[in-house]
């Protein structure tokens, strides 16, 4: 306690019995209060008998004290308020643009799924018609070769008629001569 020259600041208030208390609940001696209510000055203390006048001073420093404490508290309490205000804006922002790059990022990676369906539908479409189109030139193909086929197999009984006819012609010729 003594002359430390302590920088803590104290706000004291008068109670109803008009004793100064600590606002912190701590209460001052009378001697204490004595010295409070005298202000300092370099030739000593004043004297006792002008003490009203500065107990009035003293209440009214006090209540301006208190009123300046009070005023500092709440305005604190508003700024906490304000900044709690702030970051609760802030999130919600900050909240809003999530869900609209997320909407965004779903809705592209609908529109790319789409155009993907799209594209398998389009190239599957392509090649059934790819399909059916070596199906009608395989059946061609194949109509192409039964006629070969036919022919062939017509003009082999055409030269297996000819050549039968020949050599029975052949063989009576052979037999005629040498009976």
């Amino acid at each position: 306690m003594g002359g430390s020259g302590s920088t803590r600041r104290v706000t004291f208030e008068a109670d109803e019995n008009e004793n100064i208390t600590v606002v912190k609940g701590v209460r001052l001696s009378d001697s204490v209060i004595d010295r409070m209510k005298e202000p300092s000055s370099p030739g000593g203390r004043q004297q006792r008998g002008s003490g009203a006048v500065n107990d009035e001073e003293l209440k009214k420093r006090i209540a301006e004290e208190l009123a300046l404490e009070r005023a500092r508290r709440d305005s604190e309490a508003q700024k906490r308020r304000l900044e709690h205000t702030y970051v609760r804006d802030d999130l919600g922002k900050l909240l809003e643009r999530e869900r609209i790059s997320s909407n965004e990022h779903l809705t592209r990676a609908i529109l790319r799924e789409r155009a993907a369906t799209e594209e398998e539908r389009q190239k599957a479409q392509r090649l059934a018609r790819q399909v059916e189109e070596k199906e009608r030139e395989l059946k061609k193909h194949d109509a192409y070769y039964k006629e070969q086929l036919a022919r062939l197999e017509e003009r082999s009984a055409q030269f297996y008629k000819v050549t039968t006819e020949q050599y029975q012609k052949a063989a009576d010729e052979v037999s005629a001569r040498f009976k």
